[in-house]
């Protein structure tokens, strides 16, 4: 069996690097309702501690649902600006649809 079917929940890993410019947040797995918390309580640590612009770089995430937009607008609130780097179509028109496009900035 896998680790999602043993647990039910999706896996989502983020790796934080620190450029010259803010945080670099890369995403990957699955990131939705069932582990979006573990993700938050890692992550807004180290975005409060500092407040300056963050990247999450979503080049190979998976899957991503709304509670995952949810984070990275909270994210956002305390961040100076967040930009969404390489997301996948379906995230890309989330934050379309939904007129997010000025606080999630989507680079290619």
């Amino acid at each position: 069996m896998s680790e999602r079917e043993d647990s039910n929940a999706a896996v989502c890993h983020a790796g934080i690097t620190f450029d010259g410019e803010g945080i670099v947040i890369e995403l990957s797995g699955e990131l939705d309702l069932s582990n979006v918390g573990t993700l938050r309580a890692k992550l807004e640590p180290v975005v409060a501690a500092r407040p300056r612009p963050v990247v999450f770089d979503l080049h190979n995430l998976e899957f991503m649902d709304s509670s995952g937009i949810a984070l990275l607008l909270q994210i956002a609130a305390k961040a100076r600006s967040v930009r969404v780097r390489q997301p996948s179509a379906l995230v890309r028109r989330m934050i379309e649809v939904t007129g997010l496009s000025d606080v999630l900035v989507v680079e290619p």
